[in-house]
């Protein structure tokens, strides 16, 4: 396994400051997920980033789920990703509303739907909450 300067890691650096990552919040982001660096650009940043985008998240959004939750792009689009954010659009969440809650609490994709998100929705509901107020 080699990692190029040119072709692997400035790529990636440069495709976060795109984004409205740099200075402080760039270091944070690869001291606390250095890994980031090693992940493929054409096979997941970009992939995983176009999908935020297609979400309807703005650059200034994706920038900040990435330095918020830089393990992101650990997760899978197709096994992680896609069925939570389904998840979310069948409880009623869409458009924007699903953007700003991606974007404040980006965590929600890393959680188990069947292990977090379900169980503890189901139990807000059993309280009288209804989809909306989950």
């Amino acid at each position: 396994l080699s990692y190029s300067l040119e072709n692997n890691l400035r790529p990636t650096v440069q495709m976060l400051r795109d984004l409205g990552l740099d200075g402080a919040r760039l270091a944070k982001v690869i001291e606390a997920q250095p890994q980031l660096l090693l992940h493929s650009l054409e096979n997941n940043l970009r992939p995983t980033v176009q999908w935020m985008k297609d979400l309807s998240l703005v650059d200034a959004q994706v920038a900040k789920v990435i330095a918020v939750y830089p393990q992101v792009f650990d997760l899978s689009l197709e096994n992680n990703l896609r069925p939570t954010v389904q998840w979310l659009r069948d409880l009623g969440l869409d458009g924007a509303r699903l953007a700003k809650v991606i974007a404040g609490r980006p965590q929600l994709l890393g959680l188990s739907l069947e292990n977090n998100l379900k169980p503890i929705a189901q139990w807000l509901k059993d309280l009288g909450l209804d989809d909306a107020q989950v």
